[in-house]
Parts: C-alpha cells; sequence; structure tokens
C-alpha cells in the first residue's frame, strides 16, 4: 500500500509545487519614447533603440512604449518619428506620455488636456498606418492631480478619447541611474559603465522582490505587476540581464491589457496624490493597510548625488 501510496503523493507535491511557484505576469512599459539620454546625439539614440528592441524581441517581451509629442516635432523629428515607427513594426504597443512632458499637479487641467491632445494628434497617424489606435497613456512623474476634480475632469477626456490609465505597480529608479551610465559610456570609462551596470541590476533585484512580498502583504496574494522603466542605453544594455532577474523572481513578461485584467487595478485610488506614488502605495491608503517601507531598499547615494548633478540645467 505505502509503495503504491509514494507515487501519488509525489504527484501531489510536484502540483503543490508548480502552483506555489507559479509566475505571476508582469507588464514592461518603457516611458519617454523615443529615448531617454544625456546626449541630444541622434546616433546614441538610434543605437540605444535598436539594440533595446533587439532585446525585447530576442527574450520575447510584449512591451509598451510611452512616446513624448514634442521628441517627434523638435529638433531631428525624422529620425525621432522613424525610432518610433521602429518601436511600432516590432509589433510593440505605444501610448501617450503627454507633448511636452509636463505634470498634472502643476499644469492647469485645461491647458495639460491641449498637451495630451497635441500629443494624439501625433501618435494617432502613426499607429493608424497599422490600422490601429492609440490606448493607454502614462502619466509623467506619474502625478495624477492634486485635486478629485482636475483628474476626473482629465480622466473624463481619456474616456472620451477611448485612453485608460496605465498605472505603475512596480519600478526600479532606473531613470536615476540612466544618465550616470550615459555619462559613462559617453567618456568611454568601461571599468565605471560596468560597475554602474552592477550596481543597478543588484537594486533591480532587490525592488523587484520587494514588490512581490509588498504586494503578497497588501492583497493577500502576488497580482500580475505594471514595470517602470525608460528607453535608455543602460535598460538596452541589460535586457538580457533583466529578463533572468524576472525568471529568478517567478516573473512572467505579458502585454500591457492583461496585466491590467487583475483585479486588483479595479481597485479605487481614493487619495489626492501630490507625491507620484506608484498604486500599491495609492491601494494602501484605500484598504486602510501599511506597506513595509522600512524594508524598501535605498538607492546608492553616490549614484543618486551624481544622476543630481548630471541633470542639473
Amino acid at each position: 500500500m505505502r509503495s503504491k501510496l509514494l507515487p501519488l503523493l509525489g504527484a501531489l507535491g510536484a502540483l503543490v509545487w508548480t502552483h506555489a511557484a507559479r509566475a505571476e505576469g508582469v507588464a514592461l512599459t518603457y516611458d519617454d519614447l523615443p529615448g531617454f539620454a544625456l546626449t541630444d546625439s541622434v546616433a546614441y539614440e538610434q543605437l540605444t533603440t535598436d539594440r533595446l528592441l533587439r532585446g525585447i524581441k530576442r527574450h520575447h517581451f510584449q512591451a509598451t512604449g510611452f512616446v513624448i509629442g514634442d521628441r517627434l516635432d523638435g529638433d531631428n523629428p525624422a529620425a525621432h518619428r522613424a525610432m518610433v515607427v521602429q518601436w511600432r513594426d516590432a509589433g510593440l504597443v505605444l501610448g501617450n506620455h503627454t507633448n511636452s512632458h509636463e505634470s498634472l499637479n502643476k499644469t492647469p487641467v485645461a491647458d495639460y488636456i491641449a498637451d495630451v491632445a497635441q500629443a494624439d494628434a501625433v501618435l494617432r497617424p502613426i499607429l493608424a498606418a497599422r490600422g490601429q489606435t492609440p490606448v493607454w497613456f502614462r502619466h509623467p512623474y506619474l502625478e495624477t492631480g492634486t485635486t478629485a476634480e482636475a483628474r476626473k475632469t482629465f480622466e473624463d477626456w481619456l474616456a472620451a478619447h477611448a485612453y485608460k490609465v496605465a498605472p505603475v505597480t512596480m519600478e526600479n529608479s532606473d531613470w536615476m541611474f540612466a544618465l550616470v551610465y550615459d555619462n559613462a559610456i559617453l567618456h568611454h570609462d568601461r571599468a565605471k559603465a560596468a560597475r554602474v551596470k552592477r550596481i543597478y541590476l543588484s537594486y533591480t533585484e532587490k525592488c523587484v522582490a520587494w514588490y512581490r512580498s509588498a504586494g503578497l502583504q497588501l492583497l493577500g496574494r502576488r497580482p500580475d505587476y505594471v514595470f517602470l522603466l525608460h528607453a535608455t542605453r543602460l535598460n538596452a544594455d541589460t535586457v538580457g540581464d533583466l529578463a533572468r532577474i524576472l525568471k529568478r523572481n517567478h516573473l512572467r513578461p505579458e502585454p500591457l491589457a492583461r496585466a491590467m485584467a487583475d483585479p486588483a487595478y479595479q481597485i479605487a485610488d481614493t487619495r489626492g496624490d501630490p507625491d507620484g506614488d506608484e498604486w500599491l502605495s495609492r491601494w494602501s491608503v484605500t484598504l486602510h493597510k501599511d506597506l513595509p517601507w522600512d524594508s524598501f531598499p535605498d538607492p546608492p547615494a553616490d549614484i543618486s548625488a551624481e544622476n543630481d548633478r548630471l541633470d542639473t540645467p
């Protein structure tokens, strides 16, 4: 009898382990298309675009890129437009990230709507050429308005134009590392670039683990996540590393629409948000539950300081 039970128990054990280790979905989203960089060099941005798209294709990521409209009408508009077309032709989703990357917290809502509409007028024809329409909108700085009235006015406009807000439930402050990495690359400092990359990947893995744990604590389960990244050389050079980090943390890349089907994204965002918080923080207010912020990893002080220096006009 015992010999007959052993295979059954083994199968049950394998089933339990498989369920426990089942990957959650994660939607990878890249802001600031056609690219975010320390330099205005078109060649640098083009190489970044080529590397990032090759990596995304190689690892079968179904990513979403959010376009800043005035980058396609300002300096080198043809080159920048061609980069966005590359994203479209790679089969990736394109979303609206405003025309001038302004914050709704600091801009009158009528002016903000006009700015987003201007970006829509740039983006919509690019997508129409492939029979597509824009669906997703991402707030710059994740700042969704300081009053319920402003937010409702803007979200009513979005709904009328068939847009949905793309929230964020996982992030790694990648923008803080990006300019530091660019600076090392532009100065041909391979040792520094390698160090920044190593620190960035270590920090990313800590952040991913924290958000998975925080989601479980907040919701009693781990939701599908929406990961905020940026279209940078650092992310272009680490796509394979990111794929391995996600796999180690039982995360499965998926389209943004699939992640948004998770019931967690129906939780109301009931707070006015002056700080540009990601959505786990917003849900914690709605649900009256604390998040374990004491254990959140701090970005390295030297990286933060150098980013501040490089980002100062």
